[in-house]
């Protein structure tokens, strides 16, 4: 059992299909900011025009438009794979919005049709702070998310 079930579980709160989905981000990113241990940025890049561009986030000002294929973003939203980056100084091409960020994931939300809608995406002055069970407990949430679409 996933030690991120309580936190999967009060996500669902916020994702409410009746809701405008620029609300259901709004208050995902902060219920995730706020109950995630040592983050300082967490946010959502939404997929349009063959770029991802900045939406509803918790954290520092952010670059607002990011290339698919370039930073750990852009390059998770191209290959439609989540990643987990240990130390973004030693990650070639990351894009620096934060210099007290030292670990970053990003999880890509793809609909069930296969299409790309963007990237979760999360921040952490903790060097290695994400792995793989809150990896996987944020690809669930994921899955949820754009089963509102």
């Amino acid at each position: 059992m996933n030690k991120y079930n309580n936190l999967i579980e009060k996500a669902e709160y916020y994702i409410d299909e009746d809701q405008r989905i620029v609300s259901v981000l709004a208050n995902l990113s902060a219920y995730l900011y706020y109950n995630i241990e040592e983050l300082n940025w967490v946010g959502f890049y939404l997929f349009e025009d063959n770029e991802l561009h900045l939406g509803p986030f918790q954290g520092k000002p952010a670059v607002v438009n990011i290339e698919l294929g370039s930073g750990v973003c852009g390059i998770s939203a191209s290959k439609r794979e989540s990643m987990i980056v240990k130390n973004v100084n030693e990650f070639t091409g990351h894009i620096a919005c934060d210099s007290g960020s030292n670990s970053e994931i990003v999880i890509p939300l793809i609909s069930k049709s296969g299409e790309l809608f963007g990237v979760l995406d999360m921040d952490s002055p903790r060097l290695n702070r994400f792995d793989n069970e809150l990896k996987e407990a944020l690809e669930i949430i994921g899955h949820l998310l754009v089963d509102i679409l």
